[in-house]
C-alpha cells in the first residue's frame, strides 16, 4: 500500500485498514486464536531486538512496523476502539506516582 494511503490516519482508520489486508490475505478465515496473535506480536518484537543487536537499522524499522501491523489487526478483527482504550489509559497514567512508585 502506498505511503500516501497511510499517512494521516487515526489508530481506529490503521486498525481498519491492517485488519482489512490481514482479512484479504486469509488470517482471519476461521476465528483467530487470541494466544497465537498476541505470541505474533512478541515475535515481532524479538525480531525487532535481533535487528537491534545486529545494528540492522532498516530491518529494526521494519520489525517495529510489524509489530504496530500485527497489533492493529488484532483491534481491527476484536472491534477493539484502540484511539479510545489509549486515550483512557493515558488519563490512568497521568494519576500515578513518578515510575509508578517503583525505586528501579
Amino acid at each position: 500500500m502506498p505511503e500516501t494511503e497511510i499517512k494521516g490516519q487515526s489508530l481506529s482508520e490503521l486498525a481498519q485498514t491492517c485488519h482489512s489486508i490481514a482479512k484479504e490475505k486469509g488470517f482471519w478465515e476461521k476465528e483467530r486464536n487470541i494466544g497465537e496473535a498476541l505470541m505474533l506480536v512478541v515475535t515481532e518484537l524479538a525480531e525487532a531486538m535481533e535487528a537491534h543487536r545486529h545494528q540492522d537499522e532498516a530491518n529494526f524499522k521494519e520489525e517495529l512496523a510489524d509489530t504496530f501491523i500485527r497489533l492493529l489487526d488484532l483491534c481491527g478483527g476484536l472491534g477493539i476502539d484502540i484511539e479510545k482504550e489509549i486515550s483512557e489509559k493515558c488519563e490512568v497514567n497521568k494519576n500515578r506516582p513518578y515510575k509508578h512508585g517503583k525505586i528501579c
